[in-house]
């Protein structure tokens, strides 16, 4: 059950490792996606 588990998260993981080649890609795509919720965050806040 275990290792049905862990190959199902490996192949969920598969398409974002193979997005990114470098550990600098890896970086911007964490960047990019924290302004998005960054951005998100700055449009709904109520003050």
């Amino acid at each position: 059950m275990k290792a049905l588990l862990g190959l199902m998260v490996g192949l969920l993981f598969l398409p974002v490792l193979a997005g990114c080649n470098t550990m600098e890609g890896l970086g911007q795509d964490v960047q990019h996606g924290g302004e998005a919720v960054e951005d998100s965050a700055e449009r709904n806040k109520n003050y």
